[in-house]
């Protein structure tokens, strides 16, 4: 196996709108995702894949994904998306019909292969609803998909986390069947991450043995209020996404590692040493 390793980016929550309007009338989300094409398009070594997990767009109208793949045409890198709650499982299929869809309509589920790794997507839409629900196709589907293979390490993505945040008011709309996905997960040791959106936050758990996390927007942040103490509220805080690395450890396998990118111009680097060799 090679000592390379295997780079997945995953930003989240882009929340497009159409040309020239702002997001709550404050965030400019497609500059927000202008900056984050930069930034993967100038990261090295150049990610493998980029995953979109859920709220592509705001409202959603077909002239939002228009104008999405505007924004994602610059992208150097394969992309590939699931729907949020902001979504349009019509809308989105219609404005990326090339996708390896799991099935010829409804969810929009997907696996793909990048090197040792399957990725899966999955979609936990549920239509003019906030909060996410796996359906029995797809939970029948990622049962099969990851019963494919005893060893390959998968990479799941869906837009709702499948656990509490702390966060009320998007806790109320998380995944609410997270016991029937547990069920399929904790039977597939090869599940190394379960990797969600729709906070707006990075964070950082586990989940019925695997690891799981929640990608950073690239636009703003949802208030991290632990005691409802406010009314529900954003922060326009640094963006970032997230970088989900696969090291191959030889025979024994490997291990996966998570870094958050930050988006944006910053000083740096500096070498820590100098020509001869003493620290600065």
């Amino acid at each position: 196996m090679s000592s390379k390793p295997t780079i997945i980016a995953q930003i989240s929550d882009l929340h497009i709108k159409v040309p020239g309007a702002l997001a709550y009338g404050k965030v400019d989300t497609a500059k927000a995702l202008e900056r984050c094409v930069a930034e993967l398009n100038a990261f090295e070594p150049r990610p493998d894949l980029v995953v979109i997990s859920g709220d592509l767009v705001d409202t959603p109208t077909p002239e939002e994904y228009e104008h999405l793949w505007r924004l994602l045409a610059p992208l150097k890198i394969p992309f590939i998306g699931v729907p949020g709650n902001h979504d349009s499982r019509e809308m989105m299929r219609a404005a990326f019909p090339d996708r390896a869809y799991a099935r010829s309509a409804g969810a929009l589920d997907q696996a793909r292969t990048i090197g040792p790794l399957d990725i899966i997507l999955l979609d936990s839409h549920v239509p003019g609803q906030p909060h996410g629900v796996l359906e029995a196709s797809t939970l029948q589907w990622l049962d099969a998909t990851l019963s494919s293979s005893q060893t390959r390490p998968a990479l799941v993505f869906l837009h709702h986390p499948p656990f509490r945040t702390g966060i009320e008011h998007m806790d109320i709309q998380d995944l609410f069947n997270a016991d029937e996905l547990a069920a399929i997960v904790s039977k597939h040791p090869r599940v190394q991450i379960v990797a969600a959106g729709h906070v707006h936050r990075a964070t950082l758990t586990t989940f019925a043995g695997a690891a799981a996390t929640i990608c950073p927007a690239p636009n703003h942040a949802v208030d991290l209020d632990l005691g409802e103490l406010r009314v529900p509220s954003f922060r326009v805080e640094p963006a970032a996404f997230h970088l989900h690395v696969w090291f191959p450890d030889g025979e024994e396998g490997g291990h996966l590692v998570t870094h958050q990118v930050p988006i944006g111009a910053f000083d740096g680097p500096h070498p820590f040493f100098g020509a001869d060799g003493k620290l600065l």
